[in-house]
């Protein structure tokens, strides 16, 4: 977040980092929420880098707290709707479905014994992943492949996300990671790993998408991450994209709060710059008084 911020800064914004948590709603201000550092006013736009773990009637809270910025026109990138259809991997899944994207034929069920009727139906004709339906960075991924694989209740909160594994030559291993912001790509990368999880922070390393390293041209993947990213009605957005044995791409995940340090190792755009260039002339084009004055932005730190 402080590298964004201060990239906003430069451009004559004044930026505060906030935590959602220190966000108050209290019916007696103005607005009906209670902004540290802001008397009161509220802020021309609020960028969201993250939002910390916590309980649920928490992390729910900070959600309404980004609920209530839209619902006083205040523009939120990412939108709370946005953030809570990227988390809920379920919902990701059956919104690029809907959408005509192809991403891989997918199941979130409750309880072991529904796990278990998708496995026996599933498993004759292909291994199953078994992904936690909030998580990222490739945290908690098992492979399926017989029905004693599935885990107890309990270490998945009584919830099991299963689709079919995307068959791909390796190792080495590859996917994509395409960076999308206001309805163009910025960047994007191919992620090598020994490991059929290629997330950089288990070891897979990034590399320039190339002719060396991918039979898929920039312009097929740009379209494929744009479309995702539109579907989800994300702002910004880490799309993630494989190609399976027989060239055919899917979209497995959208990340509405991604990182790109991995991503800004091998490219030349700096992607914190087009960010901040990219909010302020969304700023500039909703009004022509907008431009001519320093914004008030909320950046809201681990919350």
């Amino acid at each position: 977040a402080k590298g964004l911020a201060a990239r906003l800064d430069r451009r004559g914004a004044v930026v505060a980092t906030v935590p959602l948590a220190a966000i108050a709603f209290e019916t007696g201000s103005p607005s009906g929420l209670s902004i540290p550092g802001f008397d009161g006013a509220l802020p021309d736009a609020v960028l969201v880098r993250s939002i910390a773990a916590g309980s649920f009637e928490a992390v729910t809270r900070r959600l309404g707290v980004l609920h209530a910025f839209a619902k006083l026109s205040i523009p939120v990138w990412n939108s709370a709707q946005a953030i809570e259809r990227c988390v809920d991997k379920s919902m990701t899944t059956f919104i690029l479905k809907n959408a005509g994207l192809p991403t891989p034929p997918t199941f979130a069920v409750e309880g072991l014994a529904m796990a278990e009727a998708v496995a026996r139906r599933e498993l004759p004709f292909t291994p199953l992943v078994l992904k936690p339906l909030f998580g990222a960075q490739g945290r908690g991924i098992r492979l399926i492949e017989t029905l004693s694989d599935l885990p107890a209740e309990d270490e998945v909160n009584g919830v099991y996300y299963l689709q079919h594994y995307v068959p791909r030559p390796g190792p080495p291993f590859r996917d994509f990671r395409v960076f999308v912001c206001a309805g163009e790509v910025l960047a994007m990368m191919s992620r090598r790993g020994d490991d059929w999880i290629t997330n950089v922070n288990r070891g897979a390393v990034p590399e320039l998408v190339s002719g060396q390293v991918s039979l898929h041209g920039e312009t097929e993947l740009a379209t494929l991450a744009r479309a995702a990213a539109a579907a989800i009605g994300a702002d910004f957005a880490g799309v993630d994209i494989v190609p399976s044995a027989d060239g055919t791409l899917f979209v497995l995940e959208v990340n509405s709060m991604p990182a790109w340090s991995g991503l800004q190792s091998v490219v030349a755009v700096n992607i914190a710059d087009a960010i901040a260039d990219a909010l302020l002339k969304f700023l500039a084009d909703r009004t022509e008084a907008a431009a001519a004055r320093p914004y008030r932005l909320t950046a809201p730190a681990n919350s």
